[in-house]
């Protein structure tokens, strides 16, 4: 796909460079010019400067070349470029190549719909397993430390990165969705996305993702590099302290409640165990947020 972007920009990117010196008016090569000399601009000026292009073709005499234009010139304004996987792909089968996607700093933005049956299980035997033997893991209780990909891809310091949930604050996933979409550069956005294999009512979506943030379960934040070069800090926490106890998710997750019928030696501690390691995360991500 981006393949085909960057091939129909670059034909749009000749054939506009040769009609300016064409007998067309004033306006149309002024406003081609200002497109040529910002082509990677994600601003306002540059969108309605690609608005006000569209207008001033549909009034020139018709030629090859202005038809040639006129069928790219959705072009002269950025693309946007999104991948979209699950935790299984960008945790553990396809890391390698998300890394190398997001390290190479090319201006695309990658989002991952976290259903946790991978990527903190620590199950991902083989790119074989069935899904529904890797959930079994959470079930039994294997512990495993789940990857912080978040914090892995802030240290590269030019990645955008967020963590969202839709259903726990809408305004906030929007927010990071419009700020990676004009980062110039990667950006990894982490939504967490209730799955059907943990026993949730695909119905009941939004509410445990609400219920998700307020227990620290899931941790909301959003980290800008654009921001660091104004001088300011690039890291924003967009979650507030936790406010609900820990077991509140944990007793309607299957994995929780399988686990606690099949080895209830294991969950001894757990929830408070839980509300420890989010509180503490909260204070850590809050020092990094007031951070100068």
């Amino acid at each position: 796909m981006k393949l085909a972007v960057d091939a129909n920009r670059r034909q749009l990117k000749t054939n506009a460079k040769a009609l300016l010196e064409t007998e067309i008016s004033e306006d149309l090569k002024d406003a081609i010019q200002y497109a040529l000399t910002n082509w990677e601009g994600t601003t306002e000026e540059v969108k309605n400067n690609a608005a006000r292009i569209k207008e001033l073709l549909a009034k020139e005499t018709k030629s090859t070349l202005l038809n040639k234009v006129i069928e790219l010139q959705n072009y002269f304004v950025k693309k946007s470029v999104w991948a979209f996987g699950g935790d299984g792909w960008a945790y553990d089968i396809g890391y390698g190549g998300v890394d190398h996607v997001l390290a190479s700093g090319k201006d695309i933005n990658i989002l991952v719909m976290d259903t946790e049956v991978y990527s903190n299980t620590g199950g991902q035997a083989s790119k074989a397993s069935p899904l529904g033997a890797v959930a079994k893991f959470a079930e039994s209780g294997k512990g495993t430390i789940k990857k912080d990909l978040g914090m892995m891809t802030m240290s590269y310091g030019y990645i955008y990165v967020a963590s969202i949930a839709m259903g726990a604050n809408k305004a906030q996933a929007l927010k990071a969705i419009k700020e990676a979409e004009e980062f110039a550069g990667p950006s990894l956005i982490m939504a967490y996305s209730p799955c059907i294999n943990h026993g949730i009512d695909m119905s009941m979506t939004q509410k445990e993702e609400k219920k998700a943030v307020e227990t620290g379960y899931w941790i909301l934040y959003r980290y800008n590099p654009a921001l660091a070069a104004e001088g300011k800090n690039p890291f924003i926490l967009d979650s507030k302290k936790p406010t609900r106890p820990a077991c509140d998710f944990l007793e309607g997750e299957k994995r929780y409640t399988s686990l606690k019928q099949t080895f209830p030696e294991k969950v001894q501690g757990f929830c408070d165990q839980f509300e420890t390691y989010a509180t503490d995360r909260y204070e850590k991500y809050r020092k990094m947020a007031e951070d100068k």
